[in-house]
């Protein structure tokens, strides 16, 4: 009988390409599953060990040391002391092992056990072809649809099935059994049952990867694709730089007569593709992004990362594209909240914001609206930067004598503390009307920002409009106004 467990293991290993070690690991497993059905009690835990060299295997109960006082399954668990009674030498998480009679292998249930042992088999033969098909370090595959199911394709790829999701397909892209299809590997899920490797077609890092294919200089570290960003089959962008000033990194993509560029293309079911140089100035970055809008003048506010692109009225509608797939796009690329405006759209924006500024001036440093209007022109857009900037900015200030800047900087930090006093008062109340944190989307942070434009209350956020309240903090429109609402209900 021996004999024969050690041929069986030797034909499974060579049969489904597995170690002989995963082999004995299966039936060792399975013995130990049949060995446990002499048992009444399920939570028994039984280990089965086969020699490697006679095929002789012994099988043992067993039980986990655990404290003594967190024995909770007595079948399967035995407390320390009682355990050291047996074997002084033994410490938490051994086992306390006892050997059971000998089992003939055909008395225990074969045919439960040889199940056990497929399975096992099966699941590593299933993880050595997935480790064979990683190993290859692919990131893009070429593979054939074998069958639909429920929308998605299921791609064979030599002995390795992949998922291509419907949702992961280029629109109106119509995949039958026995198509051919190239796509980016998503994910590997091995905890998956079915099919472990999920591809996309749709993903910015295909794109990506279909370039290196087509443009050596990529694989030789000359050039490079910094980001990407895709309407899937109609548009996408790439931002391109090199090391190499004798490269033109745009033209490299390109290609002679559009060759590199066209068979991304055509991979891409006619996706038009804009390539963008990539700069580390994020105004010029944008702007290059934007093409073939041309842009007039940039506002950036990086607390809200954020930029006000100004195009003249007849570049509106190519800044924005069709659908606003042109600016949405370029606010994918590079990572920038990218608001589209004419020049008087502009205008009135600074001007709001100017008059904002000032009245916030006027009302906490108890100055007039010449000397706000000072302090607007001189780039000071808050309370923090009249109390803390360095003193010498304020004293280079034509308009302000030493006098002058000592009172506005004393003013603004007592404006500031007491905005701090009223905010912490907020917290400690913690209830009803004055707590700002119990509306929705509100955060600590946001605190400081409202306390700028007098809002400490929740009826104080009652009275603003969304408008207002968006530019305080940036959350977005559609949040102001839910916030907005929230705080009105205390008018009920």
């Amino acid at each position: 009988m021996n004999r024969e467990v050690l041929m069986l293991v030797d034909a499974l290993a060579r049969e489904k390409n597995v170690s002989k070690e995963v082999v004995f690991g299966a039936l060792e497993t399975a013995l130990a599953s049949a060995t446990k059905k002499r048992f009444t009690d399920p939570e028994v835990d039984v280990r089965v060990s086969i020699d490697r060299d006679s095929g002789e295997f012994d099988a043992f109960r067993r039980w986990q040391v655990v404290a003594d006082d967190a024995v909770e399954n007595p079948s399967a668990q035995m407390a320390l002391s009682e355990a050291r009674s047996q074997l002084p030498e033994i410490d938490l998480d051994d086992h306390v092992e006892e050997q059971l009679d000998d089992v003939e292998f055909g008395r225990i249930g074969a045919q439960a056990a040889k199940q056990v042992i497929l399975q096992r088999i099966r699941d590593a033969e299933k993880e050595q072809i997935l480790n064979d098909f990683l190993e290859r370090g692919e990131k893009i595959v070429t593979g054939m649809v074998k069958r639909m199911d429920r929308g998605d394709a299921i791609v064979e790829i030599g002995k390795v099935e992949a998922r291509l999701r419907r949702d992961q397909t280029i629109p109106k892209e119509n995949l039958r059994i026995g198509d051919r299809v190239r796509a980016y590997i998503g994910k590997v899920d091995r905890t998956a049952r079915g099919q472990q490797v999920e591809l996309s077609r749709t993903a910015p890092e295909f794109i990506i990867e279909l370039f290196r294919l087509e443009v050596p200089e990529m694989e030789q570290g000359l050039l490079q694709i910094k980001s990407a960003a895709r309407d899937p089959g109609v548009r996408a962008k790439i931002a391109v730089t090199t090391s190499d000033r004798r490269i033109d990194p745009i033209g490299t993509c390109v290609g002679v007569r559009g060759s590199r560029v066209q068979a991304v293309t055509g991979e891409l079911g006619g996706e038009r593709v804009d390539i963008v140089l990539w700069s580390e100035d994020p105004a010029q970055f944008v702007i290059g992004a934007l093409a073939p809008a041309n842009v007039q003048s940039i506002v950036v506010d990086e607390e809200k990362h954020a930029m006000d692109v100004v195009v003249n009225e007849d570049e509106l509608a190519v800044a924005i594209g069709v659908g606003g797939r042109n600016v949405r796009l370029a606010s994918e690329l590079t990572g920038w909240q990218i608001n589209i405006m004419t020049a008087d759209e502009s205008a009135t924006k600074q001007t709001a914001e100017r008059d904002r500024v000032v009245k916030l001036f006027v009302d906490k440093l108890d100055v007039d609206e010449e000397v706000a209007g000072i302090l607007v022109d001189e780039g000071f857009t808050g309370l923090e930067e009249v109390a803390y900037v360095p003193i010498n900015e304020m004293l280079a200030i034509e308009a302000f004598d030493e006098d002058t800047v000592n009172e506005l900087r004393n003013r603004a930090r007592d404006a500031l503390l007491t905005q701090a006093l009223a905010q912490e008062e907020s917290l400690e109340t913690g209830a009803g009307k004055t707590d700002l944190l119990g509306i929705e989307g509100l955060t600590a942070d946001m605190l400081p920002k409202l306390a700028d434009i007098g809002v400490y209350l929740i009826e104080d956020l009652a009275e603003l409009d969304s408008e207002e309240l968006n530019e305080a903090i940036g959350v977005g429109e559609e949040a102001a106004k839910n916030m907005i609402i929230q705080a009105r209900q205390s008018w009920s």
